[in-house]
């Protein structure tokens, strides 16, 4: 598994520009420093994005190169749309690397940390994101596809929480957001599995935040509601309205919205862990 775009030659360009965190602790010109954390605060930083190809991951993806940060957009199958995510995060003047690692391998999770460091230098920014469903009734269910859930959307995020720690532990800096769901707040008919999943990513959430609050690293979820993506709009019309009227706010978010809040945890968290962030036009008002 290794990288299919590289933009090497931006990444020394990126590095002369930015100012990363090494820079500022030896004394880089205080002016050099102030323009790069005012244009670009997260210049210098390293993000990963699971399941960054399409929809709420690559509009994560983007949002956090805008900011400044180098990027690795990981996907599984679909190459051609991660390769265009890089391609718009490069003409905006950032880094980005493409990634093919599917997740619900445990040893595919532990390559796609070493790969994005060997692309990009280091971890600073992992974003959990990648993620399948497999609804059916509980009565129906077996048992196969409850683990390929679990692996994938839960499963994973624990291989990579604990692939990434070592790096973000040696530079005293790290930030974590897990994409979790309304789903795993309230539940949901024919989704036994990914209510499990999201649920359990919100507990692991709480308690690796616990464990990592010294050491300068922030771990906190986003749950968002009905997003407009491509599970929602292959939803037959009459479901969609049955949805809609569900929402307070009366419409779908959009995948940039849920982008907005997790760049919000990343840039200007630094004093929030082991929150959940619910972005669902009013869906779920408490948790």
């Amino acid at each position: 598994m290794t990288p299919t775009r590289s933009n090497r030659s931006k990444r020394s360009n990126h590095t002369t520009k930015g100012v990363t965190s090494e820079e500022q602790e030896d004394g880089a010109a205080p002016a050099a420093v102030a323009e790069a954390t005012s244009a670009r605060p997260l210049a210098g930083r390293v993000a990963l994005v699971t399941g960054a190809s399409r929809g709420i991951g690559a509009a994560t993806a983007k949002a956090l190169g805008a900011e400044g940060a180098s990027v690795a957009v990981n996907y599984v199958h679909s190459k051609g749309p991660a390769e265009e995510v890089a391609a718009e995060i490069e003409r905006l003047g950032g880094t980005a690397t493409v990634l093919q690692a599917d997740i619900s391998d445990e040893g595919q999770c532990t390559t796609l940390v070493n790969d994005t460091i060997a692309a990009l230098g280091r971890v600073d920014i992992l974003v959990n994101n990648a993620g399948i469903t497999e609804d059916g009734w509980f009565r129906k269910m077996d048992r196969l596809a409850f683990d390929r859930v679990i692996n994938t959307n839960l499963g994973a995020v624990f291989t990579l929480m604990k692939a990434v720690m070592p790096n973000m532990e040696t530079r005293g800096w790290g930030r974590i957001v897990n994409m979790s769901s309304f789903v795993g707040q309230t539940g949901n008919l024919t989704q036994a599995n990914y209510a499990a999943a999201k649920a359990g990513m919100l507990g692991l959430t709480k308690v690796v935040a616990l464990e990592y609050a010294t050491k300068g690293i922030t771990v906190n979820a986003v749950a968002p509601g009905f997003i407009e993506t491509d599970m929602v709009t292959i939803i037959a019309p009459k479901i969609q309205e049955m949805l809609l009227a569900k929402i307070p706010m009366g419409r779908w978010g959009k995948p940039e919205e849920i982008a907005k809040a997790v760049v919000f945890l990343v840039r200007d968290g630094s004093y929030i862990t082991g929150a959940c962030l619910n972005v669902n036009g009013g869906v779920v008002t408490a948790y």
